[in-house]
């Protein structure tokens, strides 16, 4: 018997990250822009938000049904 150690294995065996901004668990994960200046992934909902913030506007979203 042997144990995986290494953080990569660890994702890859299933545990989840954890949202830069919120702290919850992410079940898709968003890499935050370089110019957002945020270390780590973002959940779903953070990622929008931040998307609004830095740039405002109307935003049509496509593939709503999927």
């Amino acid at each position: 018997m042997f144990f995986i150690s290494s953080k990569k294995s660890k994702v890859a065996l299933g545990s989840s990250y954890k949202c830069a901004i919120c702290s919850e668990r992410t079940g898709t994960r968003y890499n935050p822009m370089k110019e957002w200046r945020i270390k780590g992934v973002l959940c779903g909902d953070c990622y929008s938000k931040q998307l609004h913030e830095y740039y405002p506007g109307d935003h049509v979203r496509v593939n709503k049904d999927l």
